[in-house]
């Protein structure tokens, strides 16, 4: 007579989830708010329904037993489609409730999220708003893993799964040290930038590959990267010292150049360099009516900030 194995419960997958990632019974417990004996009881009971040892435990220490760390990575997946199903549920029932975890670059963040956070504070006040802000390359693993639900980040990303809502196109400026002979002009030609010290922020920074392609755009064939910043405002602050000449989105150039008074812009003639903001979600994503209404608002709001909005 055979006998059906016992399933898993969603708290015994936390459980050892906790465990795996703390490696520590009353760390792992303290995290999610369980008494030590129960958790120890929720992993001891998986491991019998599973019927395999996931946990090498000792007078010091806990670790992962080989089943133990290949079966880690299924739950952690299984409590996030989970938690998947949940918010979707709860976005059918009432849209702009519950929450929704929105990823910003660092180049966007300080110059959008006022205005993204004034927006859903006045037209969405139901809505549960987590911003993370991440490099380019970790919100697209955070969208795509279901960590996140929304990027706001520079495109085209050439992404499969992943749909892009543009908001709008802004320029490049120049920003110069005081005293540099381009400083203040307009109308300047991209070939100028063939032969300037120019300043980049770090790997991994979506804006520093933009500034390089708009170099190769105007002839040059690098950038020796004798100094890098790891955001905007040291950026800044290397221009102003005198250390050479960086490219700033427009968004960027009021909040930035304000730190100093030893800077200017300069312009670029039509079409100048531009780069394009967009939202973006996963494609055929439970709540993308919600998305859609969001990025209509959004570019309705951003009317008054230098840039040019742009529609599906």
């Amino acid at each position: 007579m055979s006998s059906k194995k016992r399933q898993p419960s969603l708290a015994q997958l936390r459980a050892f989830d906790a465990v795996a990632e703390h490696l520590h019974f009353r760390d792992a417990a303290a995290a999610i708010g369980m008494s030590q004996p129960a958790l120890s009881g929720a992993v001891s009971a998986l491991e019998e329904a599973l019927g395999v040892t996931l946990l090498e435990r000792t007078t010091r220490k806990v670790l992962l037993s080989p089943a133990g760390a290949r079966l880690a990575v299924r739950t952690k997946a299984v409590l996030a489609e989970v938690g998947a199903l949940v918010e979707e549920a709860e976005a059918v029932r009432a849209p702009f409730t519950g929450a929704l975890r929105l990823g910003v670059i660092p180049t966007v963040a300080p110059y959008l999220l006022p205005t993204v956070l004034r927006l859903v504070h006045e037209r969405y006040p139901d809505l549960d708003l987590q911003v993370h802000e991440e490099q380019t390359a970790s919100l697209l693993e955070g969208l795509t893993t279901g960590r996140l639900d929304l990027l706001l980040l520079a495109v085209p990303l050439g992404v499969p799964g992943v749909t892009e809502l543009p908001l709008f196109d802004e320029d490049f400026v120049l920003v110069t040290p005081l005293d540099h002979r381009l400083g203040g002009r307009e109308g300047l030609e991209r070939s100028v930038l063939r032969e300037l010290k120019l300043l980049l922020l770090d790997e991994g920074h979506c804006l520093r590959d933009q500034a390089l392609d708009i170099c190769r755009e105007a002839g040059r064939a690098g950038v020796p990267a004798t100094t890098t910043a790891a955001g905007l405002s040291t950026l800044v602050q290397l221009v102003a010292g005198g250390l050479g000449v960086t490219l700033l989105p427009r968004t960027a150039v009021r909040v930035e150049t304000s730190r100093s008074s030893q800077l200017l812009t300069a312009s670029f003639t039509d079409p100048a360099p531009t780069r394009r903001i967009a939202l973006a979600m996963r494609t055929g994503a439970a709540r993308s009516a919600e998305y859609g209404e969001l990025a209509a608002a959004l570019r309705e709001a951003m009317a008054d900030l230098p840039v040019r909005t742009v529609h599906d």
